[in-house]
């Protein structure tokens, strides 16, 4: 009998350029779970190519109506996959993501961009009390109460 659990449908999701670059390097470990992506951006379509890819808007903090649609189309992708894990390096997609993964029950992975050397980035600090797994990617920043560091990406 195998004792090894996989584990299940993965909901990879990443804002553009470096958050994503990083959440594909991520998911090259985890190369054989069943995983689908969501990010900003229409052309990383091709880099994930034989998964399922979902396209959002993009947004930023300061567009509500823009940020609100995205969390709406967040939510729809989720209802219709059902992830039992949700993985993001950030940020708004990211965070919606963690949000409703935790409210449906899913385990939820935030791993904070290498990019923010100094301090965790806004949506970093926002997501960590929804994770399951809270990390950065500086040892420095790595505090008691979350966020761990466990490597860098990069």
């Amino acid at each position: 009998m195998n004792m090894i659990r996989r584990p299940g449908k993965i909901l990879a999701v990443a804002s553009g350029g470096g958050h994503w670059v990083e959440l594909l390097r991520v998911m090259r470990g985890i190369e054989d779970a069943d995983v689908v992506y969501v990010t900003v951006q229409r052309d990383y379509r091709h880099e994930v190519e034989g998964r399922r890819f979902h396209l959002i808007n993009d947004a930023t903090r300061w567009n509500k109506v823009a940020a609100a649609l995205m969390a709406f189309r967040v939510l729809l992708i989720f209802l219709w996959e059902r992830p039992d894990v949700v993985i993001t390096t950030g940020a708004a997609p990211g965070y919606f993501a963690l949000r409703f993964g935790r409210w449906l029950g899913a385990r939820t992975v935030w791993i904070d961009s290498i990019a923010n050397a100094e301090e965790l980035s806004l949506s970093g600090q926002m997501a960590g009390r929804y994770a399951d797994l809270w990390l950065t990617q500086w040892s420095h920043l790595a505090r008691e109460g979350g966020p761990e560091y466990a490597g860098a990406v990069l």
